[in-house]
């Protein structure tokens, strides 16, 4: 066994490609959300709100849910990444030890060992390390329906737990004792201890969680426990969420803030309203029109690299789009930059593959450039070719072509976006296309149910490497919303986890390909993240995976 202390090795994620620019990021979830001091401007300022040091923090929309092993949002897991702790925490880039004090690896790269530090739950009870073997079963266990399970089938006999051909008991990760986790992969996994900091691998405690059903135990601050820097206190539904610092952190002594108040404000403009007005501390997303005045007068606006990607989902189960002509009639009628320079313009990218840009390969080479584009022309709508296939897909002009809706979540970029797109489909090809938008619970819910024809998507990656946005499209994940399923794209993704280097890659660049050849997703462009904060919050984090972080925050005015 080769020993590492954590102290002294630290592990960066991989340096990513800045996007330049300036603009507005749609509210995402991931693939798809934070505001005053205690409130200030409101009705609930008082003189205990001069005296506590509280960060506003407008969340956006509502999330899903807060349950680590349930969540699969942006918004959800920014809450979840202040709750919680797992063995590992990436902070500005730089992956560091969270609750593992150290770690051992095999020679053969198969078995991990950690060993935990010694830290209580927000309750004062002790953690142990057969908190983290229940929660990851837990998220394995096919009765609590985790879309985030894939993550835990590099553990061996994870997969086949989930799949009902296992047990919980064959899933090889074990607390050998109460601070010792040991974990044996199925293949070595260079990009295992990211995933440690995911929040689907965060602790949860079989006693709390089994006292409300649902994941509904991680939003009431009767029952809830959480072992991060903060803990939930109150929960008002629509509206916002208070978490006050956990005395009961291992680090508490660092932590300065006193509460944060997690507002949920939908409407980009009116969060903007109270940025400026004072009333909210921290801001991610705000109304296209207003960017170049920002970016002229604001000097606390500013944009940050995002490791992400806006698409549409086609229903691959469904008539007109079963046939790959279509797809590609309708991926290749867009103008990507028209987009993101009259629509979004928010130094976005314009998309030609699923895999955004900045992710290298064994060999050095950026990904995304070593892939191709798919036929995509980054500058251009390519409207005579659109209009050859949807011909030799029997739809001349769009003749026949029936009509059919685009789903969004609530928002006006996201509106905006759609709108763009229906027109051009209409000019280019002749197609009638009706908007319908959702809010985000509801959105999410009728998307992975397959109730929709086409709807908008964004996958933002958990960990830096193409493997984040390749898996999304098994069979098996739960975040795979296109309806589609092939054993031969899954058996490459399977194949990709049995190999290492320069043959790993080629396998991840024939799985891109599958994807992509005949236009599966139809991407658009890869994100940018544009953010205020103001000048008095010192020692913010926010990461290219889009995971705000403020463990480490003090308000200094």
């Amino acid at each position: 066994m080769l020993r590492k202390s954590l102290a002294l090795f630290l592990v960066f994620v991989l340096a990513m490609v800045a996007f330049t620019g300036c603009g507005s990021k749609p509210a995402e979830p991931a693939s798809e959300e934070p505001a005053a001091t205690e409130d200030q401007g409101t009705e609930e300022a008082s003189t205990d709100a001069a005296e506590e040091k509280v960060l506003v923090f407008n969340l956006f929309s509502e999330p899903k849910t807060i349950d680590p092993q349930l969540n699969s949002a942006t918004d959800g897991g920014h809450v979840i990444s202040n709750t919680f702790a797992g063995l590992m925490r990436t902070v500005n880039g730089e992956l560091q030890p969270e609750l593992a004090e150290s770690y051992e690896v095999s020679e053969d790269g198969l078995v991990y060992t950690f060993h935990l530090k010694d830290t209580l739950w927000s309750d004062g009870q002790p953690l142990v390390a057969g908190d983290f073997e229940y929660a990851w079963k837990r998220a394995l266990d096919p009765l609590t329906a985790s879309e985030y399970a894939f993550q835990l089938f590099y553990i061996k006999g994870g997969q086949e737990f989930f799949n009902g051909e296992g047990s919980a008991d064959d899933v090889a990760v074990k607390a050998l004792d109460e601070k010792t986790l040991q974990v044996e992969l199925i293949a070595p996994t260079p990009y295992f201890l990211n995933l440690t900091s995911f929040y689907t691998l965060m602790p949860t405690r079989k006693d709390a969680v089994e006292q409300v059903a649902d994941g509904r135990w991680a939003i009431d601050p009767e029952v809830t426990i959480s072992n991060g820097p903060f803990k939930l206190v109150e929960y008002k539904s629509g509206d916002k969420m208070i978490l006050a610092k956990n005395e009961n952190y291992w680090n508490a002594d660092a932590v300065k803030l006193d509460k944060i108040v997690a507002t949920m404000i939908v409407d980009r403009s009116t969060a903007l309203t109270a940025y400026e007005a004072g009333e909210v501390d921290v801001i991610d997303d705000m109304p296209t029109t207003e960017i170049p005045r920002l970016l002229a007068e604001d000097p606390t606006f500013q944009i940050m690299p995002y490791l992400g990607t806006y698409y549409y989902y086609f229903n691959i189960s469904k008539e007109p789009f079963d046939n790959e002509d279509v797809r590609r009639a309708l991926s290749l009628a867009i103008d990507r930059n028209a987009i993101v320079t009259t629509v979004s313009k928010g130094g976005q990218q314009p998309a030609t593959g699923f895999v955004p840009a900045g992710l290298t390969d064994a060999d050095g080479k950026d990904f995304r450039a070593t892939n191709g584009d798919f036929g995509i022309d980054p500058m251009k709508a390519s409207v005579e070719e659109a209009k050859e296939l949807l011909a030799k897909a029997g739809y001349p002009n769009g003749e026949g072509f029936p009509k059919f809706e685009l789903l969004y979540n609530t928002s006006e970029g996201h509106k905006a976006i759609a709108e763009a797109i229906q027109e051009m489909w209409k000019k280019n090809l002749g197609l009638e296309v009706s908007l319908a938008n959702q809010d985000w619970a509801v959105f999410q819910d009728s998307r992975h149910n397959g109730s929709f024809d086409m709807a908008r998507g964004g996958w933002i990656g958990d960990y830096s490497d193409p493997m984040t946005f390749l898996d999304l499209f098994t069979s098996y994940s739960g975040s795979n919303d296109t309806q589609w399923k092939s054993e031969d794209y899954d058996a490459l993704i399977e194949e990709s986890k049995m190999k290492s280097g320069h043959d790993r890659f080629e396998v991840l660049y024939a799985a891109e390909k599958m994807l992509m050849e005949d236009m599966k997703v139809m991407p658009i462009y890869y994100y940018t993240n544009p953010i205020m904060v103001k000048e008095h919050v010192k020692g913010w984090s926010l990461d290219i995976l889009g995971k705000w972080y403020f463990g480490n925050v003090d308000i200094v005015k």
